[in-house]
């Protein structure tokens, strides 16, 4: 193991942000991330970095392959999953490093192999090289091209058609919780698209759906009957901004457990609701201990 140097720890924490960014983005976990960026510092500090001519990129290599070794295990636990799995919800700052993946396009991108996530991010969102890309995944250039490609075609499709701006994000959000919290099926119909789809993610733990639910008239009914089951009460809002890059808020329900609610937003009207309701995703949105979760980590 390298002695420590303090001047390439410096190096490591400044590409922290950036490695844990990509780790999350490949695996939709926050603890995971941290995990894998955990595991590349100690690889960091075993091996002789004199030959290191730019640490972030190697960095970034290392953590890209860890998080291919995760994704391996990771599939085979969300097939067993019960209910749809979303990713775990992260409110962001105005000092987070801003990039175009939403909750709605981590979802796309776990339709596609682990080598196309991994393309994709490397080359489209963090702006490495094919030649790079390539040293990172253990495929030649040009194969790291095609899977970025194939990569790009579903993320296309995942994409708004008209995206909405911050602001009028945040005013849809106030004014679908208000119509959800009242149970007002008029401003629901106006507000929702007609194809819209609702989501939730309780992980067998907590109440949720477990398949999806389309179109508006199910969902307006579906929001209606829990308005009516909380009988007039409003769960309290913890936090309302951009989670993962669309508007939403956490609130906090009558369990006495926080809950994330994700709106995609096209051509005005919400398109897709997402409902975080799993414990283990929502440790990190809360200012104090949840209830019957496990510890974080």
């Amino acid at each position: 193991m390298s002695p420590p140097d303090p001047a390439q720890d410096r190096s490591f924490e400044a590409s922290r942000p950036r490695l844990v960014r990509l780790a999350y983005r490949m695996l939709g976990s926050v603890a995971e991330a941290e995990d894998v960026v955990q595991d590349a510092f100690i690889r960091w500090h075993r091996r002789d970095r004199g030959g290191i001519r730019d640490p972030e990129a190697y960095l970034m290599r290392i953590v890209a392959r860890l998080c291919l070794d995760v994704l391996k295990s990771a599939r085979a636990r969300r097939e067993i999953y019960i209910g749809p799995w979303l990713p775990e919800p992260v409110v962001e700052s105005p000092e987070d490093e801003a990039d175009d993946i939403t909750l709605t396009l981590m979802l796309a991108l776990e339709r596609l192999s682990p080598l196309e996530r991994a393309a994709f991010l490397l080359h489209d969102v963090f702006g490495q090289s094919f030649d790079e890309v390539s040293r990172s995944i253990g495929r030649t250039a040009i194969a790291c091209r095609r899977l970025a490609d194939r990569a790009r075609d579903h993320v296309r499709e995942a994409r708004p058609r008209f995206p909405v701006a911050e602001e009028q994000g945040r005013r849809i959000a106030a004014a679908f919780l208000a119509a959800a919290r009242s149970g007002d099926v008029e401003a629901l119909q106006l507000i929702l698209a007609e194809d819209v789809v609702f989501q939730s993610d309780g992980g067998g733990v907590r109440p949720a759906a477990l398949n999806p639910i389309r179109s508006r008239d199910k969902v307006v009914r579906l929001l209606a009957a829990l308005a009516r089951k909380r009988g007039g009460a409003s769960p309290p809002v913890l936090e309302e901004g951009l989670i993962n890059g669309l508007p939403g808020f956490v609130t906090l329900e009558a369990d006495g457990l926080p809950q994330a609610t994700v709106l995609a937003i096209d051509g005005g009207r919400i398109a897709a609701i997402y409902v975080i309701r799993n414990p283990e995703k929502l440790l990190r949105l809360t200012p104090f201990p949840v209830p019957g979760a496990p510890p974080a980590g």
